[in-house]
């Protein structure tokens, strides 16, 4: 329980970080691509999970669950950045 607290509160903590502004245009540009890169890698990750979750049955399905996870965050990476 403690450790879920934990990693959301320093989850919060760094979204809220990340969406405050930057002193200049370049910090602000460079944020903002961080940004995109990181939703399209956590997008991809979910999409690839969610289709590898539909194959496979008992150890199988888990194992197409993580491989569809681990390409689609790197398909969604190549894709926002």
């Amino acid at each position: 329980m403690r450790l879920k607290l934990l990693i959301l509160f320093l989850g919060g903590a760094s979204t809220l970080a990340a969406c405050g502004p930057a002193p200049t245009p370049q910090q602000q540009a460079a944020r903002q691509h961080e940004i995109a890169c990181l939703s399209g890698t956590l997008g991809g990750a979910l999409i690839g999970g969610a289709l590898g979750n539909q194959f496979g049955g008992g150890s199988g399905k888990a194992i197409l669950t993580a491989a569809g996870a681990a390409a689609g965050g790197v398909s969604g990476q190549r894709y926002a950045c």
